[in-house]
């Protein structure tokens, strides 16, 4: 299936649909706050590879289109205070551009997405170490009840006396689902290197297969119709693919800080597409050059 990239025209009735939201004759969805990370590691050349999960074709948002591991923010991930490494949540908000308390929630989310979809655990014993390995039968049972929503990250990480290391985590970018669409969310993209002795499993219920690809080798199938993904899925693999190295995208990820983009409805020729970030045309214009 030919997933249409940026920039690419709209329908008439979608641009007609986005017009009725802007004008207030719709009412859009209320988004859900979500966190996505960019998971890497070194391909044999050097350049990011990253992981992606294919979707469950029936899942109900983005099926059958190849994302990052992520999901929703789950009202536990704000239970309580955790062991924590890394920046503050003070420090934190500031670079997502939220409250204290989301700003945990969301670093949680994060984590507890990232084991729950590939098996990766960004946590340790203590604020030098990360967990060594995570295939043991122990571990799948606490993954498969942290997916199923019968264990809070919370509890878990305190009953295993873990601390979460936030330090291992990068803020990248924030896309908010456009207004016309029926399931939106409010996404937090954040960038993590595979720590050393862990590896990626095929383990979660919602992807139908697993992949790990050099970011601009994901970018090239997407254009040629080869794998399936959303605009931001997209542009994140495009920009990170550009990048020489996976300590690269962890230095360039230092300084980010979130101001959250809402794709719009823009002129493209006689017709419409979706506006991207300004930062990104020219990657884009380079590609269809």
């Amino acid at each position: 299936m030919r997933i249409p990239l940026p920039p690419v025209a709209l329908p008439d009735h979608l641009a007609e649909v986005a017009r009725e939201y802007a004008d207030g004759t719709r009412t859009a969805a209320e988004p859900r706050d979500a966190a996505t990370v960019v998971l890497q590691r070194p391909g044999v050349d050097g350049a990011p590879e990253v992981y992606l999960l294919r979707r469950q074709v029936t899942m109900d948002f983005a099926g059958g289109m190849c994302v990052f591991p992520g999901g929703g923010v789950d009202p536990r991930d704000y239970d309580h205070e955790v062991a924590w490494a890394g920046p503050t949540p003070a420090e934190w908000a500031a670079r997502l551009g939220t409250t204290e308390d989301v700003a945990r929630a969301l670093v949680c989310a994060a984590v507890r997405e990232t084991f729950e979809e590939s098996g990766v655990l960004l946590a340790g014993t203590s604020v030098d170490d990360v967990v060594a390995d995570t295939t043991a039968e122990d571990w799948e049972t606490d993954r498969v009840a942290l997916e199923s929503r019968e264990l809070a990250l919370t509890d878990f990480l305190d009953r295993r006396g873990l601390v979460l290391r936030t330090d291992l985590l990068g803020i990248w970018s924030g896309w908010l689902t456009p207004v016309f669409e029926p399931k939106r969310y409010r996404t937090w993209f954040f960038v993590a290197r595979l720590p050393e002795g862990q590896i990626t499993r095929d383990v979660s219920t919602e992807s139908s297969e697993v992949v790990w690809l050099r970011a601009i080798d994901a970018a090239d199938q997407a254009d040629l119709g080869d794998l399936a993904m959303l605009p931001p899925t997209y542009l994140t693999c495009l920009e990170i693919g550009t990048i020489g190295d996976v300590d690269a995208v962890l230095d360039a990820a230092a300084d980010r800080t979130v101001d959250m983009f809402t794709p719009e409805v823009e002129p493209l020729g006689d017709g419409f597409t979706l506006s991207m970030p300004e930062g990104l045309r020219p990657l884009v214009a380079a590609r269809r050059s």
